[in-house]
């Protein structure tokens, strides 16, 4: 113990005395640890705030969507497809009322989106138009009524043209004045408010105060001239019974498409804990790959450091021939030399650490300024694998200086000055 000790403070002066070598030495230390604390961060508040958007929907959804033929339900061809172009126009709200029969569902609505040019007066703004069933207050929790009423099922199937708008749209229109029994004209139609929404702000790059919701067959019949939907959200009662849930979901979607090869659906069921259990697998390989990335950098300071023992080896020959024919054992050069490698390594994980925190500091205050609420957090597994990633390449890449030192002759080291 005694050895290891006196090794300890022997390390510890030799680096005090060469300041500038030890800096250089702790760069690539430093980048490389900050490097896998900002990955760790940046992807955990990313995930987190991906996971707090979709869950805001709730826990307890299933969904059913339209999908591109022949290709899989999370395939880049089915995205790729649906945004250039391609229109699934086969998902009918005949169809969603069919699946909301089920024993499992609670509650539902049918949507479609749309956007239009609103106007009141001579104020007009570019809106989002959701044309949805009158369920959605009762299965979208946040799509709260501040004043007014949400639209019946009733003024729906009559196709009424009332809407109730988004807080910004309200603003933008009216103001501090009551819009309630105001109109407002959509595709130079006239729409009657009768409800206004309560402020949501934006999920993701979705702002929900932008919004007018509109009875779905009025969009379809007046607005769009369509008959279909793209998306039909349901609650179910128990979460136990989600997958056969989403089987019986798929045979009702495909008995009403009269499909009988899987290959063919045009349609995806789809679960809220589907779409979590897929973010939280994307971002582990994420992680993975990135943290082996930026792995690379504390390699190349590992080897820096490394190079750098073997200078000082060389420079130092006279003192360790001294030392060794005054009596001092192979492992107390052993352990002086190793030491001050992991010193150095674990000095510059640290300062990566602080410097890791910081930045993510100052993430989360530039995503704050543009609207976003993220929080880089840096957690003690992130720090303990940037702090052992740093010790562990002190101990790799300085036992082979460290050695060479202790192996040297007495009388050939005494020689070399």
């Amino acid at each position: 113990m005694n050895l290891i000790l006196v090794a300890i403070k022997l390390a510890s002066r030799s680096l005090r005395s060469n300041i500038g070598r030890t800096v250089v030495s702790l760069l690539g230390i430093v980048i490389g640890v900050a490097s896998v604390i900002l990955v760790l961060s940046f992807g955990n508040g990313v995930k987190d705030f991906l996971v707090e958007q979709v869950s805001a929907f709730g826990t307890n959804i299933m969904e059913v969507e339209i999908k591109v033929p022949k290709v899989s339900k999370t395939s880049t061809a089915n995205a790729t497809g649906q945004l250039g172009g391609t229109q699934i126009t086969t998902f009918k709200l005949k169809d969603a009322q069919k699946v909301a029969e089920l024993k499992n569902v609670e509650a539902w609505y049918a949507m479609i989106m749309s956007q239009q040019v609103v106007s009141y007066e001579s104020e007009n703004k570019q809106a989002m138009i959701m044309g949805v069933t009158s369920g959605v207050t009762a299965v979208d929790k946040k799509t709260e009524i501040e004043k007014g009423m949400m639209f019946s099922a009733e003024e729906d199937d009559s196709l009424q043209q009332v809407a109730v708008l988004g807080s910004e749209v309200k603003d933008t229109f009216f103001g501090n004045a009551d819009a309630v029994g105001k109109s407002v004209k959509i595709k130079g139609q006239t729409y009657r408010v009768i409800g206004v929404l309560k402020k949501r702000g934006a999920s993701g790059f979705f702002n929900f105060d932008n919004t007018i919701y509109l009875p779905l067959q009025t969009v379809q019949k007046k607005l769009t001239g369509t008959d279909y939907i793209q998306a039909a959200i349901f609650t179910l009662k128990d979460m136990k019974s989600l997958e056969l849930t989403m089987l019986q979901a798929t045979d009702v979607m495909r008995d009403q498409h009269n499909i009988t090869k899987p290959d063919d659906d045009d349609f995806a069921v789809n679960s809220i804990q589907e779409v979590l259990d897929i973010l939280n697998k994307v971002f582990l390989y994420v992680n993975i790959l990135l943290i082996t990335l930026t792995s690379i950098s504390l390699v190349v300071g590992g080897v820096g450091i490394m190079n750098v023992m073997y200078v000082t080896v060389t420079e130092r020959t006279y003192e360790i021939g001294l030392k060794k024919s005054l009596g001092a054992p192979r492992a107390s050069i052993l352990w002086q030399f190793l030491f001050e490698a992991i010193f150095m390594t674990i000095l510059g994980g640290l300062i990566g650490l602080v410097i890791g925190i910081g930045i993510s500091k100052i993430g989360e205050l530039i995503a704050a300024n543009y609207g976003f609420s993220l929080h880089f957090f840096v957690t003690w597994f992130s720090a303990l694998i940037g702090i052992g990633f740093s010790a562990g390449t002190g101990i790799i890449f300085g036992y082979f200086p460290a050695r060479k030192a202790s192996q040297l002759s007495p009388m050939e080291a005494l020689r070399k000055e």
